[in-house]
């Protein structure tokens, strides 16, 4: 097992395990979860999430954004149904029947591509129609119109329409209105589908926000994203209802420390000058590795259980830190970046409200070079590091 001292996002299994018995217990008995593991888990590893979840009886199955995500799921042995949320390019449709993956769909010409192969393949393609209430993104209209459109789709050989969906665009503000709006929608296009004689085996609606506040669109499942990894959707969804532990910690080392006199300025373009005797430790962690820029002269790391300000303009592979008011800090020390050391915490949503940036955004962000190391029960149970990579050849 590789030491990584100079950066480590440490991801904690148990409490992803936690956060999914916590939703459970806020959703009724029947209806089951989807796990959004999009964007390699919103930062935090698709695949140890995925293979950890797969083993809970009420996880239907996972959702990703691109079909490359979804074969990637299969290739590491997920076995539950994988959903794709956006878009599926015509050139995925071999692979997307293969794998036996659901597509989003919402026009009759992706319909009936996907359900070409399936009949060259001779399978079923089970889709999941996705229609706009008010996202103004993808999705067939909420109308007449569009519950013909599924009745046809329904029609098209070697096809199943297994879901129903939409997504809320303003759930996780603390006034539902909209939100109820878009419930209501759908739930009359729903209607309107089910009078046309289309069988929808799942209908889910609900995203994070919805899990935790609105229990009246908690239908056949719901898709939990960013609340599997700890984080809340906004300031304004209530946290007492669904508790969740933070999944994500990101640590590095102090590799270098010296003096500065008064009037040195620190970084690039002197933000910062020093009006004392100061000293500045070097972390080896910068914006490169998905740590803000915007947190220059802003930001904090954690050392030795005290706050070391961020000084200076943090570069692409480096910030340096105030450790004046810590004289027992020494090369070599643990710096944390985000989690907590000695009774202080840095959040993501901290760090991301500090820095003007999305939480989301910022989890997301964690850059590949940054290796990830997976706890569960007390060890290391994987580690995903970019540079260990096998199967290329030379060129």
């Amino acid at each position: 097992m590789k030491p990584y001292i100079r950066v480590c996002a440490e991801i904690n299994l148990d409490a992803a395990a936690y956060n999914f018995r916590s939703m459970k217990e806020n959703l009724k008995e029947d209806t089951k979860i989807i796990a959004v593991v999009k964007t390699d888990g919103y930062g935090h590893g698709a695949i140890p999430i995925a293979r950890m979840a797969e083993s809970y009886d009420y996880v239907w199955g996972f959702a990703v954004a691109l079909a490359e995500e979804a074969v990637l799921l299969r290739k590491a042995g997920v076995k539950k149904p994988i959903l794709i949320l956006g878009f599926v390019f015509p050139d995925a449709c071999e692979e997307i029947v293969r794998y036996d993956i659901r597509p989003a769909v919402f026009t009759m010409l992706s319909a009936e591509q996907f359900s070409k192969e399936a009949v060259r393949q001779g399978k079923t393609v089970h889709l999941h129609i996705k229609v706009d209430t008010g996202m103004s993104r993808i999705g067939l209209r909420d109308d007449e119109e569009g519950a013909a459109l599924v009745k046809a789709i329904s029609l098209l050989p070697n096809v199943e329409t297994e879901g129903l969906f939409t997504h809320f665009a303003k759930a996780d503000e603390q006034d539902k209105t909209d939100a109820k709006r878009q419930l209501s929608r759908y739930l009359a296009f729903s209607e309107m589908v089910q009078k046309l004689g289309v069988k929808i085996q799942l209908h889910h609606v609900s995203n994070s926000a919805g899990i935790i506040d609105l229990p009246e669109a908690n239908l056949d499942a719901v898709r939990a994203g960013i609340s599997i990894y700890g984080l809340y959707p906004s300031r304004e969804v209530h946290r007492t209802a669904v508790p969740l532990a933070p999944v994500l910690t990101l640590k590095s080392h102090l590799v270098y420390i010296k003096e500065i006199e008064p009037g040195t300025a620190v970084s690039y373009g002197g933000t910062f000058v020093a009006d004392r005797p100061m000293r500045v430790a070097t972390v080896p962690v910068g914006y490169g590795d998905g740590y803000p820029r915007s947190l220059s002269n802003k930001g904090g790391v954690l050392i030795r259980g005290k706050l070391a300000p961020v000084l200076g303009r943090v570069c692409m592979d480096q910030l340096m830190a105030d450790v004046t008011e810590i004289p027992e800090a020494k090369e070599g020390d643990m710096a944390t970046l985000i989690g907590s050391d000695g009774g202080l915490e840095l959040t993501i949503e901290y760090l991301g409200e500090l820095s003007g940036r999305f939480p989301y955004e910022l989890a997301c962000d964690i850059g590949k070079r940054v290796p990830r190391r997976f706890w569960q029960n007390g060890r290391v149970v994987a580690e995903q590091d970019y540079y260990e990579v096998t199967g290329l050849t030379e060129w």
